[in-house]
């Protein structure tokens, strides 16, 4: 049985929710860091996808 494909998107587009712990590694694959570092990203400049995206110095989704 696969995935869908649909499973594996955040449930947000624009923002990162944090403590959902599918967002946190679906956004940490994206932008090629760890959950950690993710967090720390998030806890500095706040959740929306561009901004952690720049902060990061990645492509925003």
């Amino acid at each position: 049985m696969s995935v869908s494909q649909d499973a594996l998107k955040p449930r947000f587009a624009q923002h990162i929710d944090i403590h959902c712990p599918d967002d946190r590694a679906y956004w940490a694959g994206h932008f090629g860091v760890s959950g950690d570092e993710l967090r720390s990203a998030v806890k500095l400049v706040g959740s929306r996808v561009a901004t952690v995206a720049a902060h990061l110095g990645r492509q925003a989704a």
